[in-house]
């Protein structure tokens, strides 16, 4: 590894972030091949920030990003980040791009302020030493109004208070990995593993209770499977 993989990301501002929007051209061989991968359309989402962040790089450029389907048209995939994105180094015609600066929704959190929210969470609850559903560890899915709690949970940790809201499973994220290497005599040719997370779309209203809270939430996202398109927390306004 290179001193400079090694060196430590550098500071971010407090309030400094940016949401690029990202139409994605479904016609392009490109998009096709990274909206059947997760872990492949995470590779594709990096290419839009600088290179030697360190050794966590998602994490020094605060990337967080989410592929929305729930809509009329094609996908659009929106990627947050605390450093600006160079969109010039997707492959020609990928999407259209456009970015717009965080700073002033950030620094206007306040409470009482009532907000629409949307959310893809990764919905598990990780196994105890003495659980009865499953291996210590191991990742359980969660559906209705297990979901739902786990949603109630984050948003308090959050700062907000929830009101109307829907919680729908969505499509799995899948992603393909290696498998572990065979001894050099029994491989044939490289073999792939599939794995699949669970994810359920939050959506409504709520009210900002602990605005220094939720700007954490904002730009550290919320939950596990960042990597794979999970954690983005979008807020609008919403009528009082």
């Amino acid at each position: 590894m290179t001193p400079a993989a090694l060196a430590p990301a550098p500071a971010l501002p407090a309030t400094q972030a940016w949401l690029t929007r990202l139409n994605l051209n479904l016609a392009h061989r490109r998009v096709q091949q990274d909206l059947a991968d997760a872990a492949g359309l995470h590779r594709r989402v990096m290419k839009l920030v600088p290179e030697e962040l360190g050794d966590s790089p998602r994490a020094g450029a605060g990337v967080l990003f989410r592929l929305d389907t729930q809509h009329v048209g094609p996908p659009v995939l929106l990627v947050q980040s605390r450093v600006p994105v160079q969109p010039e180094r997707l492959p020609a015609g990928y999407a259209q791009v456009t970015t717009r600066d965080m700073a002033p929704m950030l620094s206007a959190l306040r409470p009482g302020l009532p907000v629409r929210y949307r959310l893809v969470g990764n919905t598990v609850r990780r196994c105890g030493r003495n659980s009865t559903a499953g291996a210590w560890k191991q990742a359980i899915a969660l559906h209705g109004d297990d979901a739902a709690n786990w949603w109630a949970e984050k948003a308090t940790v959050c700062g907000l208070v929830l009101h109307a809201g829907t919680a729908e499973p969505v499509d799995a994220l899948v992603s393909w990995h290696a498998s572990p290497a065979a001894p050099p005599a029994a491989v044939v040719k490289p073999t792939t593993h599939r794995i699949a997370r669970a994810a359920t779309l939050f959506e409504g209203t709520a009210t900002v209770r602990d605005a220094e809270a939720l700007r954490e939430a904002l730009l550290h996202g919320v939950g596990r499977s960042k990597n794979y398109g999970c954690g983005l927390l979008s807020l609008a306004p919403a009528a009082r």
